[in-house]
């Protein structure tokens, strides 16, 4: 038996500790950096290729090692719950150090690379965001606190003013806009989450709304954030930041996101629940996409 075991392949620490870096959840953050990126220059002025490939790949680090740390912090509360225990620190595949070292390594590299090839402004944000999440979110608030997202959503709301600081080097208001969209997105949508994952939250005891408050509690607010959400995404035609094309999109993203949110008050069913989570995460992506779209339209046209 022991030479069995003995021969059977080891788990890749690399494989793992990526796997802790929530590579798909940060495909998002890195996408919404991208855009603030590509906004930050005027129509008409070439991108620079080479500093927007460097600075996403700074806050790319920076986002996997703070999910690195969320990830061993949060082991006991992930055993807990069915879409988290799989995790390479509740399996024991990999050591408290390795990820300790990993994430210190890749967030320094990260941290560095701004640093030295972007600018410091945007180093110093990044850091700023991953106290943020990792520390201030995952160590303080979520534990503690029903207000744990709309709190912590700050840190989630800042790559694209990350990207922004980092081609522009300033924290423009325009891209305090695009945060205060992510800000106002972030309730709703991991609301839709809670509701049906509610069992595994209280499980954990994590307080988040529905554990708290109840279902119905949720619901409404939930509602009522995705009316705040779809005020707040008007602003940049408000303001002249985008035209028409962006206007036509969202105006159509807010009508099913408020659909939904309609629909979970009146039939509320996990399946309508989970639906709605899948659906926060595209809407965010195509506004993202239109608010792009909609900036260089002029040189479509030409």
């Amino acid at each position: 038996m022991s030479q069995q075991l003995a021969t059977q392949p080891q788990p890749n620490v690399l494989a793992q500790f990526l796997e802790l870096t929530k590579p798909r959840v940060n495909s998002l953050i890195v996408f919404t950096a991208i855009i603030g990126m590509m906004l930050a220059y005027p129509v008409g002025i070439a991108w620079d290729v080479g500093l927007m490939l460097t600075s996403t790949v700074g806050i790319a680090l920076v986002a996997g090692a703070a999910a690195a740390f969320n990830c061993l912090i949060e082991q006991q509360i992930d055993r807990k719950m069915a879409r988290t225990r799989a995790r390479p620190t509740v399996a024991g595949s990999i050591t408290t150090w390795q990820v300790l070292l990993g994430a210190c390594g890749v967030g320094g590299i990260g941290l560095v690379v701004l640093y030295r090839y972007v600018n410091p402004l945007t180093m110093w944000l990044t850091l700023a965001t991953f106290i943020g999440y990792a520390v201030i979110y995952t160590v303080i608030l979520k534990p503690a606190t029903p207000q744990n997202i709309v709190i912590g959503g700050a840190s989630g709301a800042m790559p694209p003013v990350l990207g922004w600081a980092a081609v522009a080097g300033v924290v423009d208001p325009n891209a305090l806009l695009l945060f205060l969209i992510i800000f106002a997105w972030t309730p709703p949508h991991f609301w839709a989450l809670a509701l049906y994952r509610k069992n595994e939250y209280a499980k954990a005891g994590v307080p988040m709304l529905p554990v708290t408050h109840g279902d119905a509690f949720t619901k409404l607010h939930l509602m009522l954030y995705t009316v705040l959400l779809t005020a707040t995404t008007l602003l940049p035609f408000a303001v002249g930041m985008s035209g028409w094309i962006y206007l036509s999109v969202v105006l159509l993203l807010d009508g099913v996101f408020l659909y939904f949110a309609v629909m979970l008050m009146r039939a509320y069913s996990d399946a309508l629940a989970r639906r709605t989570f899948a659906f926060s995460i595209l809407y965010l992506s195509l506004l993202f996409a239109a608010l792009l779209v909609d900036h260089y339209s002029p040189l479509v046209m030409d």
